[in-house]
């Protein structure tokens, strides 16, 4: 991490606790009474027993931004941190296959909720002051292990209690289910997570579901994308939200993907990318989550626009980007860009010099790191149906 990158930050993290400290002595205490989003969370430690439970903040009202990525367009990294940092988490050890029991379904009731919902919860022992940044999922603030909670009511959303309460039905079918009945993205990898929905029902560590949920949806729009027209120009979509640049390329060929990745670390760039055609990716892809999220979001406006093209995307991670937020920013980032009016190019190559320019990566750079002009090359029979 860059000395730019620690400075930035340094100064959240001081923020942050300048924050906290509007609430009261939070960190000496043993309770927190607040409004969730509402929120819950699983971890992953320790699996298959995990740690789950609510996030509150120690406000009450509407709190609804401090858990909706979808709302976030235009808050600054620190804003969002903020946000997120803001929520205490609540933790019970429960094992992955107990999705029945009054604190597990209280939780799923606050999934459930349609709007935010009031919580008490009240702790072992003080607070911890730890935080978690782990990169996939967005932070959270300060952890409590549960000694009570006491939950109010809620108000139900109706897709999801219908398939809430349908254990005939698939957890795959369930999340596509909820997604065309217009159901959040980041809703749906909540109720995913905490065992509300398939048939064999269990808790899903949150950053497990938030990939999961985007391969599952990408997985099938790309399969109805692959029945449409395949675009007759290149096209370069771009977009800059929170030290990450977007640049997206469309062009004639049938569907195949590939994602690159630039960071810095100390002065020196690194590359990560993976790719697939139309027979889909067969391993976990080396860029993790963010791969199938920006799959989703370019795949979400080739089947809005009725098209099927080549897609290749270049990710530049600025030293800006201090502090990682979860990879729903580049789902959310790239949803964006496709918004925005394209810049048109006679050829590929002109496209990706388009794409190249906005970075402050060469062309020649961003190619040599990923596979795809090798596999516009190859003819494969794929190319023939």
């Amino acid at each position: 991490m860059s000395s730019n990158s620690q400075d930035i930050r340094r100064s959240i993290l001081s923020k942050w606790h300048e924050t906290l400290s509007k609430y009261g002595n939070l960190l000496s205490s043993d309770s927190v009474s607040g409004t969730s989003p509402p929120s819950v969370f699983v971890g992953s430690h320790n699996y298959p027993k995990v740690f789950v439970g609510p996030m509150v903040p120690p406000i009450h009202g509407n709190t609804e931004l401090l858990d909706s990525p979808e709302k976030w367009k235009g808050k600054s990294l620190e804003e969002i941190i903020n946000f997120r940092l803001n929520l205490v988490r609540g933790i019970q050890k429960i094992p992955i296959d107990q999705t029945e029991g009054r604190y597990i379904e209280n939780l799923q009731e606050v999934t459930m909720s349609s709007k935010p919902t009031d919580l008490d919860l009240t702790f072992n022992k003080k607070i911890s002051s730890n935080i978690s940044l782990d990169g996939e999922s967005a932070p959270f603030g300060p952890i409590g292990e549960i000694k009570s909670a006491n939950f109010s009511g809620s108000t139900s959303t109706k897709p999801i209690e219908k398939i809430f309460y349908d254990k005939d039905m698939k957890a795959e079918d369930a999340v596509l289910k909820l997604y065309n009945s217009g159901i959040e993205i980041s809703k749906i990898q909540k109720c995913f997570s905490i065992g509300m929905l398939g048939k064999k029902r269990k808790l899903v560590p949150t950053k497990w579901s938030i990939t999961a949920t985007d391969d599952i949806i990408s997985k099938s729009i790309v399969d109805e994308v692959l029945e449409n027209n395949i675009i007759d120009t290149s096209m370069v979509f771009l977009y800059e939200h929170l030290g990450n640049i977007f640049s997206v390329i469309l062009f004639p060929h049938r569907w195949i993907f590939e994602m690159v990745e630039a960071w810095y670390s100390n002065g020196v760039i690194g590359f990560g990318s993976d790719y697939e055609d139309a027979r889909g990716i067969n391993h976990p892809p080396h860029i993790a989550g963010a791969y199938f999220a920006a799959k989703l979001a370019v795949s979400e406006y080739l089947l809005k626009n009725k098209i099927q093209a080549g897609v290749l995307i270049f990710r530049e991670i600025r030293p800006e980007y201090a502090i990682p937020v979860g990879v729903w920013q580049v789902r959310e980032g790239i949803r964006e860009a496709m918004k925005h009016r394209p810049e048109h190019a006679t050829n590929f190559n002109q496209a990706l010099e388009i794409a190249s320019t906005k970075t402050s990566i060469s062309k020649n750079e961003w190619i040599k790191n990923g596979k795809i002009t090798d596999l516009i090359r190859q003819k494969t029979l794929l190319d023939y149906f």
